[in-house]
């Protein structure tokens, strides 16, 4: 069976938030062979338990209440530009979110929100290039030198710090942020 297409998550395989697995959905109560695994914000806890296609049509959220990102950590609470109202349902609500070190913020560019492209360490984000790299180390906050360099060698995609790393829908920059446990 196809996933959903997601805008704003393009694959929610890769970067963990999906899973293949046989449990029945708590939404549809359908076992349609994969469950999302990334945070559930709802009264009931439905981490684990809600299928990829009843976040994609709205209704693990219609019916459950549930959202899947923090709406004010789309655009790191303006710090990274305001997003039509429509854009912020979107993630929040009908998109997979993920699952960060501490409260996950979702980068926005170009009037938009951006696409998660996953984790990423050092290797990782050399393999994005040079554009990666500026936008995590500016994010940290580090000039480029020794400070930058020991940063960089500790990042890891599976550990802490690691990096969350986005791309604009609209112009194809690279964006994110870094975080540690």
């Amino acid at each position: 069976m196809t996933l959903p297409a997601f805008k704003y998550h393009p694959d929610p395989l890769d970067t963990g938030s999906v899973i293949a697995s046989g449990l029945v959905c708590m939404c549809c109560r359908q076992a349609r062979g994969y469950v999302y695994v990334g945070p559930v914000f709802a009264i009931e806890d439905y981490q684990g338990r809600l299928c990829p296609w009843c976040i994609a049509d709205g209704s693990a959220h219609a019916s459950l209440g549930a959202s899947f990102t923090d709406e004010h950590g789309i655009g790191d609470g303006g710090a990274w530009g305001e997003v039509p109202a429509a854009v912020v349902e979107e993630v929040a609500f009908r998109t997979p979110g993920f699952s960060g070190w501490q409260q996950e913020r979702w980068w926005t560019h170009c009037g938009d929100a951006a696409q998660f492209l996953g984790r990423a360490g050092r290797d990782e984000l050399q393999a994005f290039g040079p554009q990666a790299l500026t936008a995590i180390r500016d994010d940290a906050g580090l000039a480029d030198g020794p400070a930058w360099e020991r940063f960089l060698a500790a990042l890891s995609k599976h550990g802490s710090p690691t990096a969350y790393l986005f791309r604009c829908i609209r112009c194809g920059a690279l964006g994110g942020y870094q975080d540690c446990d």
